[in-house]
């Protein structure tokens, strides 16, 4: 792919995107020489523009065709590019799509050739992975992407002039908190498509309560573009800008599409019993009884004030607690204990929730500090003793609901420390007497722990992230399960009539929410089919019965031809896949692998890619290529979170700056400048490194590929008048240990050994050198693109000054191409950035410089004072660059960098010390 520039093209649903491989991916640039914050505006403010003169890849079509059918979700995503160009070219495809959905197919056409998705045993498909890996073909992954998202991703190689269509599929049952649904779509295209649709279509036959669809980028101009037609039973929602609507700026290339496309809805909930719907011998019964007083609560805040709360995370924690004092109601009763090594109990019993009571409690809770171990055993241990005890001495009501909320950052070490035990001693303690909801907050917390801790006692385990929203998050699920209706839920069908039922005994239902089973009828005679509920109310028992009976969809919908006819059983079959998937979690081991294996027959049945299979793509090459192998997993919720705590991903955006860019991009160069481009958060960082001239840095150092890159810096020929002496790469010395190769790379000229053989190229000549393991590609006095065989690539930029220039030197950029053909374990002063890095940034203030806001940058578990500026782009213009606005880390980026910039300081240039 020489000569080609890359190009980020964002297609679809949860910012799908589209792009072309080329030496602008992964790339090290260099900024100028007229420091970091050299600008020609506000970089607060300022929109990237660039040139699109160079696109070889045109995308012509992306559509995102949602039909929800009773709450069944069914999506379908399609894009087509063309390859403009000369000679072939790997396109990416990336898709965000919802974490609790499951990928059912995944298909490719090119020149109207399909190669078509294989569910297969993840076990199975495992082995084709790592052939894919072993053999330099890049295979399909899914990557933990925000919050709610997960991040699909495939690559393939196009012929020059060829078509390429991509179509990915997923199926989800949309959960319906806090009164209604919601189906989010995050849009980013970050370039002008000529055809952009996306469109939904929801059929409920229980009738439409209300729609609301909303974008945060939509202005007054593209706010008539949302259409919507609501009737008694469906709804149609669609958006379909064309390309000049598109346009940010008249004349100009970017787009305004970028941001989060939200539909919220809800339905009528008429009846006491609910809405029973049976197609093709499958029901569903959807049961949210409408009118239903409130019943009171009796909770214990269990709350971690170890030394690992300390700062942001005890601080976001006294913010939520006070508003959800403020949220009890009077008939409630509460408690508090902290813990750290040693338990604190507030009170010795829970006490009402009066006003004066909560305005107690809450001048208790202003003066929570952090301390300490982390003892969880005892501290929840005491919430169920005070519970029982206050139960049992008639202090709360008869007919209220027990409940413990444990809020912990990390892993138990004082007191009981082994998890199971603790779990075991919980559910003893409790026996089935209350639930226990518990809130993993960051990183650290075991939430694999937790989340079978809160199974085993009638509760659920939540994360929060450590983002400057985690106090709304805490509030919001307060919120969520802070108005029980209804405990004990049992729905009973007749034992003749039905078979094959998911889970039909619910410990609560909150206010808001939604209680779903299904099954299989034995003989689809709707006669016999009668339905009971029974639960425990606020002053009474809960008792409703009826009779089933089934829709006529053609009635219902006669204009519409049902094109997801088998939507109950497959809704059965999802809901039965994630619970057993959370049955496969606790229980005993014989209970566990049962549950395991129901999962994966079924899963591989219905093609639904979840924990336990994966999506094979095979795409034969040519007869001097093996065969192209594309994966996509599912990730479990402790998957993702290790994804976090190894920086492969970034949990919040900073929505207020943004730029474009192809792929990850890691620049150095000037003084010597820093700046990570990371696209995925529309944003970049930046630092600065200052030594001695003749200093030698170690850049990327993998030895698990064999790859290693050093750099050394060279000082101004004489003083600037300002004093300050600049210093600039000159020199790169690049090995691949594995494949025999070792480069050195000036300013005067480029040295080659191999084998043995020594081969001297100059900058003064185009020219191209291959080799079995390696390929040189030199244009005159401008750049060196090194592809070494199935590993990674580079290309280094040459920099002329004027040669009777008084103070500065030639100077070199470096930049580095897929980075994901390295091993995880990379690192160097870029290294450590190729898979990501996980930050926040909050705050945002005036700066000393008015054009300069600061900023708070959490990271690494370290706060941080950061500075928004500029650095240069040289990709496409080599000679004066483009501006880019990051967040500079300052003193040599401290808190940023792993250790001390003197740690990357080695002895030589092909030295790993």
């Amino acid at each position: 792919m020489p000569g080609a520039l890359g190009i980020g093209l964002l297609l679809l649903w949860g910012s799908a995107c589209l792009w072309l491989a080329s030496p602008a991916q992964g790339d090290l640039l260099i900024p100028g020489q007229d420091g970091p914050f050299k600008e020609t505006g506000d970089p607060a403010r300022t929109q990237q523009k660039r040139s699109t003169a160079d696109v070889t890849v045109e995308v012509y079509s992306v559509t995102v065709d949602c039909t929800v059918t009773s709450r069944f979700s069914h999506t379908v995503m399609t894009s087509k590019a063309l390859n403009k160009a000369n000679v072939s070219q790997e396109i990416f495809f990336e898709v965000d799509l919802p974490k609790t959905a499951f990928i059912t197919n995944f298909s490719m056409e090119i020149d109207g050739q399909v190669y078509v998705g294989e569910v297969k045993e993840k076990e199975k498909a495992k082995k084709q992975y790592e052939k894919a890996v072993s053999s330099g073909k890049t295979a399909g992954l899914v990557k933990v992407s925000g919050r709610k998202m997960e991040k699909f991703s495939v690559s393939v190689n196009i012929a020059a002039q060829s078509n390429v269509t991509f179509v990915l599929t997923y199926e989800e049952l949309l959960q319906r908190k806090q009164g209604q649904y919601e189906i989010l779509t995050r849009v980013k295209p970050k370039q002008l498509v000529q055809e952009f649709q996306i469109v939904a279509n929801i059929y409920e036959p229980q009738g439409i309560n209300f729609v609301d669809a909303h974008a945060t980028f939509l202005s007054n101009d593209l706010l008539p573009l949302v259409e919507k037609t609501v009737s008694e039973k469906k709804a149609h929602i669609s958006f379909s800008p064309t390309l000049e609507q598109q346009r940010k700026c008249p004349g100009c290339d970017g787009s305004l599409i970028d941001g989060d496309f939200l539909i919220k809805y809800d339905v009528n909930h008429d009846t006491r019993l609910g809405e029973i719907q049976v197609v093709n011998g499958y029901f569903v019964h959807f049961f949210a009884p409408p009118g239903l007083p409130r019943v009171p609560t009796n909770v214990v805040f269990v709350i971690d004030r170890s030394g690992s709360m300390y700062g942001t995370k005890i601080q976001q924690t006294r913010e939520a607690m006070l508003k959800i004092l403020q949220d009890l109601k009077e008939d409630d009763y509460f408690a508090l204990i902290l813990f750290d090594d040693k338990i604190v109990s507030w009170k010795k019993t829970l006490i009402k929730a009066t006003k004066e009571n909560v305005a107690e409690a809450m001048s208790y809770i202003r003066r929570l500090s952090d301390r300490g171990g982390t003892n969880i055993n005892d501290a929840v241990l005491k919430a169920v003793e005070m519970l029982l005890t206050d139960k049992a001495q008639n202090r709360v009501p008869e007919r209220s609901i027990d409940m413990i909320i444990l809020l912990t950052d990390g892993m138990p070490n004082e007191g009981e420390s082994n998890p199971h035990r603790i779990q075991e001693n919980v559910r003893s303690a409790n026996n089935g007497s209350m639930s226990v909801f518990s809130l993993g907050f960051g990183n650290d917390v075991d939430y694999s722990f937790l989340n079978v801790l809160s199974q085993q006692n009638k509760g659920l385990a939540r994360r929060i992230f450590t983002g400057s929203d985690a106090a709304l998050q805490l509030q919001d699920f307060y919120e969520e399960v802070s108005s029980p209706l209804l405990s004990e839920v049992n729905v009973r069908y007749p034992d003749n009539a039905v078979d094959f039922l998911t889970t039909n005994h619910f410990s609560q239902l909150f206010n808001g929410s939604e209680i779903v089973v299904a099954g299989h009828l034995t003989d689809n005679n709707l006669d016999n089919f009668l339905v009971e509920v029974i639960a425990q109310g606020c002053e009474e028992n809960f008792q409703v019965q009826g009779k089933a009976s089934a829709l006529d969809w053609g009635t219902i919908y006669p204009d519409e031809e049902y094109i997801f006819g088998d939507f109950t059983e497959r809704l059965w079959a999802y809901l039965t896949i994630q619970q057993l998937l959370e049955k496969s979690k606790s229980g005993s081991q014989d209970e566990k692998s049962n549950a395991t294996a129901k999962a994966l027959d079924m899963s591989l049945q219905y093609s639904f890619v979840t924990p336990l299979t994966s999506m094979v793509v095979t795409k034969p090459e040519d007869e001097d290529k093996p065969d192209s192998t594309l994966i996509a997993n599912k990730l479990t919720e402790e998957e993702r979170q290790q994804a976090e705590r190894t920086g492969h991903y970034s949990t919040l955006s900073t929505p207020s700056y943004r730029f474009t860019s192809a792929a990850p991009t890691y620049l150095v160069d000037g003084d010597p400048h820093f700046i990570i481009e990371l696209p995925d958060r529309d944003d970049a960082l930046c630092f600065n490194i200052n030594d001695q001239p003749g200093t030698i840095f170690n850049l990327v150092k993998d030895p698990k590929s064999g790859v290693l890159v050093n750099g050394q810096i060279i000082g101004d020929k004489q003083i600037p008048p300002d004093g300050k002496i600049n210093t600039y790469f000159w020199r790169f010395g690049i090995i691949q240990q594995r494949l025999g190769v070792r480069l050195e790379v000036s300013t005067k000229s480029i040295l080659v050994l191999q084998d043995g053989k020594r081969v001297r190229l100059q900058w003064s000549n185009t020219t191209t050198l291959k080799r079995d393991n390696m390929d040189l590609l030199l244009t005159k006095d401008r750049s060196l693109t090194v592809t070494l065989k199935d590993s990674v690539k580079f290309v280094v930029l040459l920099h002329k000054v004027w040669k009777n220039h008084p103070y500065h030197q030639d100077y070199l950029g470096f930049y580095t191409l897929d980075t994901h053909l390295l091993s995880p374990s990379v690192h160097g002063l870029l290294g450590q950035f190729y898979h990501g890095i996980e930050y926040e940034v909050t705050n945002v203030h005036p700066g000393e410089v008015p054009e300069k806001p600061d900023a708070t940058m959490y990271v690494k578990g370290q706060e941080l004072n950061v500075t928004r500026g500029w650095q240069r782009d040289f990709r496409r213009d080599v000679k004066n660059g483009e501006n880019v606005p990051c967040w500079f880390i300052h003193n040599n980026g401290t808190g940023l960098i792993d250790g001390d910039a003197s740690d990357y300081i080695v002895s030589g240039l092909f030295k790993t010390f």
